[in-house]
């Protein structure tokens, strides 16, 4: 007898750090996991279906979407980038989760009730405020602010679509002296994405399920 087909992810972002993190936390849980490099190199080898996508590149997302026959189960954008230009991480941070993810749902690559999870960050939190939250601040405020204008579309093409707050964590971008480790908060996250309901749609959350002020 055959059991149930092996639930599908693509994460978006997983050469390093909370992407790689959670790439080995879904192959733990029995996923067929895909993920996205820039050089398409897979992060942990043969158990990976890896995909060439520099998330700014139009024609590595047309390629990579062309190479893809069946829906996801899941998706995880994760790619992001802390230091740069103002342009350049508005571009990586604001604009590209978004292009990536419309172009994924509009191509029929999640299932009915699939989730759909953004890494955002408490620091683009505006909390009421006005004025700058610095380069990064700005990006993933702005990401939170396009993903809120998405959330309803998004819900009628079938996502369960959520922005999640990784944590204070131990990476090249979080620094050695952060609160909590890469396996920590893949862990929270998977944790959090495999009870995700479709009540919780379009929100803000954090790593270990707690709702996070826009």
């Amino acid at each position: 007898m055959y059991g149930p087909p092996m639930q599908r992810v693509l994460i978006v972002g997983a050469s390093r750090g909370i992407g790689l993190g959670l790439v080995e936390r879904h192959l733990a849980d029995g996923w067929e996991v895909h993920a996205t490099t820039r050089d398409g190199t897979s992060p942990t080898g043969s158990d990976v279906v890896a995909h060439r996508l520099d998330v700014t590149d139009a024609t590595h997302l047309e390629a990579m979407i062309g190479a893809l026959d069946q829906p996801f189960d899941r998706i995880i954008h994760n790619a992001g980038i802390m230091r740069g230009s103002r342009a350049e991480i508005m571009e990586v941070n604001a604009e590209a989760p978004i292009r990536v993810l419309q172009a994924l749902l509009d191509a029929g690559l999640l299932v009915e009730g699939g989730a759909v999870a953004i890494m955002t960050s408490q620091m683009g939190a505006r909390r009421g405020r006005t004025g700058s939250l610095g380069d990064y601040g700005d990006s993933k405020a702005a990401l939170n602010d396009e993903f809120r204008t998405r959330a309803d579309s998004w819900r009628d093409a079938g996502a369960i679509a959520v922005v999640i707050h990784p944590g204070w964590v131990r990476t090249d971008m979080g620094g050695s002296n952060a609160s909590i480790s890469v396996a920590e908060s893949a862990a929270g996250i998977t944790r959090l994405l495999d009870g995700l309901t479709s009540s919780q749609h379009g929100q803000f959350l954090t790593w270990d399920g707690r709702q996070h002020p826009w």
